[in-house]
């Protein structure tokens, strides 16, 4: 039997679908070559925003085509989760629609499609033994669903709260990861600050995860252990009131300065529209601290245009926080009104040509400004890991998401070298042994 898995939307995802693959393995099947050619086909959707879920339905659908006729077809992830019932109303092509933690190999050709549970506390998928990866990082899913209720997101409605794996958990599927060849770690959550504070809140797991108050945080512990099992620890997808001076110092002891912080916005009054922490000038400040210790440290963040009540004023917050706080890369998006949300029944709900035309002005700034910081590199010495051959990538660059360094495709796929830069092609960059 042989299985093929189409994964979309996050790195979160992608981690999921590992785990499917690790449990579809463990019960006899292989992988395809193909959709074509595979008996069972999985489509890991997302749900996050509409434009989202309209492409995981053209996927599914595509899916439905491709596949062999006896071949099986399954819906998982966020939208199955999400939309179950009317998702399965709405696709008879598909043989099942299954919501997390669902076992996808009891199914026979025959069973109609029905509804998924909803999540479990078990982590019966996170704690899934996943197969071994042909590159040499990886992702790393430490906690699942969020306690912040952000105006615009739904990711908690259908994840649900945050349910943090053990330090025991994850540090075992760390070990396994890196006999395997993974020289990186990439550690991610919804809120990866607040890892471990529903283990603490709830008196579960070991010592390091139950604190009394004014301990540290959960996660510089774990990042700390994790610091002795693999040569480069990143983390992602920050909350900056979760930035902690500790956790900052914890982050550069890495030796992976690397700051992905899900700011949203720089205009305070619609940041508490947002149901969100912080105003441009908090950030800018914790942005030149971090800088102050670490001229070198690397930033990504990501924001959102057209919220309901953005303003023109708020615009050019926006515009001069971008201008002055130099962050290496930033990705922009419309606000997709969501089922659910406290944002979906906001009034002064902004044209979406307008919310467009605000974000190609902010994305052409930041271009601009990405461009320069990478000019900045050429003449450098950079440390890199080989990816893949001829890709490469130094602590600046987040697997999959930001821009590689090209070099000899006979540098050798999993190693380390350190290279001299010496050109620079928009977001990226292009480097020779010496």
């Amino acid at each position: 039997m042989r299985y093929w898995i189409e994964t979309l939307g996050c790195p979160k995802n992608h981690v999921d679908s590992d785990k499917l693959a690790g449990l579809l393995i463990s019960q006899g099947y292989t992988v395809a070559d193909s959709a074509s050619e595979a008996d069972l086909v999985v489509a890991n959707t997302c749900a996050f925003i509409e434009a989202a879920r309209e492409e995981s339905i053209e996927t599914v659908l595509a899916l439905a085509d491709l596949k062999q006729n006896n071949a099986r077809l399954v819906v998982t992830g966020c939208m199955a989760e999400r939309y179950g019932q009317e998702l399965a109303d709405a696709l008879p092509e598909v043989d099942l629609v299954a919501g997390f933690n669902e076992s996808l190999t009891a199914l026979a050709p025959a069973t109609p499609v029905r509804l998924g549970s909803k999540p479990k506390n078990d982590f019966d998928l996170l704690n899934l033994p996943r197969p071994a990866t042909s590159a040499p990082w990886a992702y790393v899913k430490i906690a699942e669903g969020c306690d912040r209720r952000c105006g615009f997101c739904a990711i908690p409605t259908f994840r649900g709260d945050q349910r943090s794996r053990s330090t025991e958990e994850i540090l075992r599927e760390a070990r396994e990861l890196t006999a395997g060849g993974v020289k990186e770690l990439v550690l991610i959550a919804q809120d990866l600050a607040s890892w471990g504070n529903d283990r603490r809140r709830a008196a579960l797991g070991e010592a390091v995860e139950v604190l009394d108050e004014g301990g540290t945080q959960p996660l510089i512990d774990l990042t700390n252990a994790l610091r002795g099992e693999v040569e480069r620890v990143r983390l992602l997808y920050l909350y900056p009131s979760g930035l902690t001076s500790g956790l900052i110092d914890t982050i550069l002891a890495t030796g992976v300065p690397y700051f992905d912080l899900s700011l949203q916005h720089a205009s305070r009054p619609l940041l508490r529209g947002m149901r969100r922490w912080g105003d441009g000038d908090r950030f800018l400040e914790r942005i030149a601290a971090i800088r102050a210790a670490e001229p070198m440290a690397t930033f990504r963040s990501s924001f959102i245009l057209g919220y309901p009540g953005e303003t023109e004023d708020d615009q050019r917050a926006l515009l001069s926080f971008i201008e002055e706080a130099q962050l290496d890369w930033a990705g922009f998006f419309t606000f997709s009104s969501e089922e659910g949300t406290h944002a979906n029944d906001l009034p002064n709900q902004v044209p979406h040509e307008l919310a467009l035309e605000r974000l190609r002005e902010v994305a052409e700034l930041q271009d601009a400004i990405t461009a320069r910081r990478r000019d900045m590199l050429v003449g450098t010495t950079q440390r890199v890991l080989i990816d893949a051959p001829g890709i490469a990538r130094s602590v600046r660059e987040c697997p999959e998401i930001d821009g590689i360094i090209m070099v000899d495709p006979a540098l050798e796929v999993g190693s380390f070298y350190d290279v001299s830069i010496v050109a620079s092609h928009g977001t990226d960059l292009e480097a020779v042994l010496g």
